[in-house]
């Protein structure tokens, strides 16, 4: 079968499911990405973000569901999939004694690149690697591994890259220039679908959606994804904010109970009911309040806490023990877990 290069869309797939054992690891979740967008992916750890995306560039069969990528029937045409692809694993898979140039040119002959040693030399450039490329893989921080990486995915021209979770661990700077990458490729018309638990990566997106234990809860623009949760938010400002997030659970028109630091946030969809008791508890105890916008950080905090985990548990708090908090300032996963990692695309 031929690509339909014409479609709009680099993926859209419809029903995927996949089950192991007798775990349903991703239920009836449909997705399009069109083509030169950034499409990012956010859920919880264990939320099948990972399974999903293998899924739809060949590397893993579903029990059922059709789609396609790149124009390419996922499900009989894997190899074309794969040869059109950049893939970045959360893993870095790459070869640790091994320099930067002597890593890509290996990939380069895997892809049996015309012109290997040229095409080597233009990544290491436009990258920002070439100062390094003789520096072992196995010496660089994850931002030089993460930037290495990249250019390991780009070397065959893909038209789609499938990022999962390429920044985890990475310092806020490498992270910057990481995206501003991801933006000037989505400009000359390569689509980008990337999983994140990082807040201010998910606000650059052109598009989202949520996976919670399976279950695609929400997609469309950060606007849109927001707008669906219908929620009243409140910014309450003072000191000894814990005891005051004790007392206001439970009340009338509070959903939701988040600290970041000297700010608590409280949510719920009964904004006359949560507006009441804001302000009656705060005249009570002369603090300052004022209604804020809803941000992406509470809507998600506020789906994932209303998700059940398909591996038996109850439905959890995000307020109380949420893999989406930092310290209670912002919803990235703890640096001391694994480095922005990567491996050779499909």
């Amino acid at each position: 079968m031929t690509a339909q290069t014409n479609s709009e869309y680099a993926i859209d797939v419809q029903s995927l499911n996949k089950n192991f054992g007798d775990k349903h690891v991703v239920n009836n979740v449909s997705m399009r990405v069109r083509r030169g967008e950034i499409f990012g992916f956010l859920g919880p750890n264990g939320s099948g973000k990972t399974t999903t995306i293998r899924m739809m560039c060949g590397l893993l069969k579903p029990d059922s569901g059709t789609g396609s990528c790149l124009g390419y029937d996922i499900l009989r045409e894997s190899g074309n999939i794969k040869r059109n692809v950049g893939y970045m694993t959360h893993r870095f898979s790459f070869w640790d004694d091994l320099t930067i140039r002597e890593n890509l040119d290996f990939v380069a002959r895997l892809y049996e690149l015309p012109n290997r040693r040229g095409v080597v030399q233009k990544s290491l450039e436009d990258l920002g690697l070439a100062s390094r490329a003789n520096q072992l893989a196995g010496e660089l921080s994850g931002g030089w591994k993460q930037r290495m990486a990249l250019a390991a995915c780009m070397l065959h021209t893909p038209k789609l890259l499938l990022l999962d979770e390429p920044t985890a661990g990475v310092d806020p700077k490498a992270r910057r220039d990481f995206w501003d990458e991801l933006q000037g490729l989505a400009a000359r018309g390569i689509s980008v679908l990337v999983s994140t638990h990082y807040m201010d990566e998910a606000s650059r997106c052109h598009k989202l959606a949520y996976i919670a234990y399976g279950k695609l809860l929400a997609q469309g623009s950060a606007a849109e994804v927001i707008a669906s949760q219908h929620l009243s938010t409140w910014a309450i400002y003072g000191e000894r904010l814990i005891e005051l997030q004790d007392a206001l659970r439970g009340q009338p028109g509070v959903e939701q109970t988040v600290t970041f630091g000297n700010v608590l946030h409280v949510s719920g969809t009964d904004g006359a009911a949560l507006q009441r008791i804001v302000e009656t508890t705060v005249a009570a105890k002369g603090l300052r309040a004022e209604r804020i916008d809803t941000g992406l950080e509470d809507v998600f905090i506020y789906m994932m806490s209303r998700s059940a985990d398909n591996f038996g548990g109850e439905a959890r708090r995000a307020a109380t023990s949420s893999p989406w908090l930092d310290g209670g300032a912002s919803c990235a996963r703890n640096s001391s877990s694994s480095a922005a990692t990567a491996s050779p695309s499909p």
